[in-house]
């Protein structure tokens, strides 16, 4: 039952990695921690480290689902460069500080950032004008210096430190410089493959400095098992979201976007 479950939540991190930018980890953190903490049990070493072992292991589904979905949008002709480089540089750097100031930070910490951290998003979402709706008349801007250098290293370390790529950060970013949902959407993936890489080779080596043993299935507090179970399932996911690229109304798919992370957070909260 849990491989089953496991397979049914990673297609769906292939469907929003497709559709939303999502690279797994706003699905996969959320599922991983309560399924730890009760198949292990609180006292357990996997139970004690279960937040850690979520994010560590999102961080690696992302490298698969956000490298097959940024394929998918390139052929879909939806990825601008300038819009990737350098502030997909910046991301890569700060991913690595976010990653070492998450392994000295408990795991209640991270559970509670990451609610927290949902919430504001919502709010700005939801309030902030340029996300949910678009003008017709607007031409897109490029980033400016600041947004590159410190919203990349901000976007990057706050990411990886929750386990998540980024993408409810750079698509909101991104929106308010007058992309639509699809164009925004698409940038996310390859915007989150800085953070994933990092994230996921600062996990494993850091983890060697701590005094579990997390068995034989676990490269530093990455789950090999769950990543193996979780990918195959977003192969499924990523192949039936692709006919679905940049047909979604835009209004549409960002109202389903800020609904989803409402989801999340309710999740969040009650395990």
């Amino acid at each position: 039952m849990l491989y089953l479950l496991l397979t049914l939540f990673g297609c769906m991190t292939g469907v929003t990695a497709v559709l939303f930018g999502f690279g797994g980890g706003f699905v996969v953190v959320p599922l991983l921690y309560r399924m730890l903490l009760a198949s292990h049990g609180a006292e357990d070493p996997i139970g004690q480290s279960a937040m850690h072992i979520a994010v560590a292991t999102s961080t690696c589904v992302m490298i698969v689902n956000a490298l097959l979905a940024t394929g998918k949008h390139h052929r879909a002709g939806h990825l601008i460069r300038h819009y990737l480089w350098p502030l997909g540089g910046f991301i890569g750097v700060g991913a690595i500080i976010g990653a070492a100031g998450a392994m000295w930070a408990s795991g209640a910490v991270i559970r509670y950032a990451f609610i927290l951290y949902l919430g504001v998003t919502i709010v700005d979402c939801l309030f902030r004008r340029g996300f949910l709706t678009l003008s017709g008349n607007r031409i897109p801007r490029r980033l400016g210096r600041f947004e590159v250098t410190g919203g990349g290293l901000g976007i990057g370390a706050i990411a990886t430190f929750l386990g998540v790529g980024g993408s409810v950060m750079t698509v909101p970013l991104l929106r308010r410089c007058g992309l639509n949902m699809s164009q925004a959407t698409s940038m996310a993936n390859p915007l989150s493959l800085p953070v994933a890489m990092a994230g996921t080779l600062t996990y494993m080596a850091l983890a060697g400095f701590t005094g579990f043993d997390l068995g034989p299935w676990f490269i530093g507090y990455v789950d090999v098992l769950a990543f193996v179970v979780l990918t195959m399932g977003a192969l499924v996911g990523i192949r039936l979201a692709t006919p679905w690229i940049g047909r979604i109304p835009d209004r549409v798919h960002a109202w389903v976007y800020v609904g989803l992370l409402v989801v999340v957070m309710i999740s969040m909260c009650l395990s």
